[in-house]
């Protein structure tokens, strides 16, 4: 399992949140992470599909908590209403892969949409990618450094994550997703790197 103070460790890192003058353009990101971290389809089903099934959420914490100031910017947050959140790990053979972080304002949940504060261990994915009302928009990019946080709390350097908002029925919620150490798109980023390497000496 992550080191439990990585988690709330991670939300310090201000480069991710949309607007934030650390991300990462999408050229820049290495070719290696790309099919992970850009593409707009569902990482549920890229989960399933890498474990071959072997995939599960594990719930972390949800409910009415504060969000942070980033937070706030990018889902234009007014007065002092505290939005839904989810924090879940999605694991792959038993293993934490992606940590993720939903926030879902209370605006966004009238009617229907309330349904998203009931999905126990069903992935939001399973949701928002099979839904005829919901539009993905931009997807930002960073690499979580671990500045400004105590060396017990920083995490491993060199992990990935990204942002974006989802709109349902035209209202927002904001996803976070952390890529964790057992992730396989850091060994298929390293066996990459080895294979290039062996060329190169041939």
């Amino acid at each position: 399992m992550p080191n439990q103070h990585f988690l709330p460790a991670i939300l310090q890192e201000p480069a991710l949140y949309l607007g934030g003058a650390g991300r990462i353009p999408p050229y820049q990101v290495p070719r290696a992470y790309r099919p992970w971290l850009l593409d707009p389809g569902s990482l549920t089903q890229r989960l399933i599909r890498v474990s071959q099934g072997q995939f599960r959420v594990q719930v972390q914490r949800q409910g009415h908590h504060p969000a942070t100031v980033q937070e706030r910017a990018a889902l234009q947050l007014a007065g002092r209403a505290w939005p839904f959140l989810r924090e879940v790990l999605l694991l792959c053979h038993g293993e934490p892969w992606v940590f993720a972080r939903t926030l879902i304002p209370c605006d966004s949940l009238r009617g229907p949409a309330r349904a998203l504060t009931r999905l126990g261990s069903k992935p939001l994915g399973a949701v928002l990618f099979n839904h005829p009302a919901v539009r993905r928009g931009p997807i930002a990019v960073c690499r979580v450094t671990g500045e400004g946080v105590s060396d017990r709390q920083a995490p491993s350097p060199g992990l990935w994550g990204r942002q974006s908002l989802f709109y349902l029925y035209a209202k927002p919620l904001l996803v976070s997703e952390y890529f964790l150490e057992g992730c396989p798109m850091y060994q298929q980023s390293t066996a990459n790197a080895a294979g290039h390497q062996a060329e190169e000496t041939l």
